[in-house]
């Protein structure tokens, strides 16, 4: 059971560039032959809109145990303090003020974050800086889980 679960979809005007990436393949081939252009259309639609697909397929998900982002788990007694950011704070921690050995799982489209200092050091990361559109939820559940 998840105590929180969220999806980090990409916007909706991305799958747009699904289908232009199709129709510039399909005017590419078009120059060969008609049907070469409407394979290229199909399937150069379908392959962008796959990566797609699987770029906004990462998941957030908090449990009584542990916070799992994507394919990390991260046990919750490895967590230490939770600074919600906003999108000022948000863009410096992803630019200029981000530590190369940050555990960073960020999408650029999502204008809120939290970072969470991590105390194991066998995780080798000062902190998790997290990309999240309810900052204050997951702040707020993670800081319930840990009474």
């Amino acid at each position: 059971m998840y105590l929180y679960e969220e999806r980090l979809v990409v916007p909706r005007s991305w799958w747009a560039m699904a289908l232009c990436a199709g129709l510039g393949l399909a005017l590419v081939a078009l120059r060969v032959h008609p049907l070469g252009a409407l394979a290229a259309l199909i399937v150069g639609t379908a392959v962008v809109a796959a990566a797609i697909a699987r770029y906004g397929a990462r998941r957030i998900r908090l449990t009584h145990h542990s916070l799992t982002v994507g394919d990390t788990e991260i046990p919750l007694d490895a967590l230490g303090s939770v600074e919600i950011l906003d999108e000022h704070e948000a863009f410096l921690w992803r630019t200029r003020r981000a530590d190369p050995q940050a555990l960073m799982a960020l999408r650029s489209y999502i204008p809120t974050a939290v970072r969470l200092q991590i105390t194991d050091p066998a995780y080798g990361a000062p902190y998790l800086y997290l990309s999240t559109r309810q900052p204050m939820t997951l702040a707020a559940v993670l800081a319930f889980v840990r009474r």
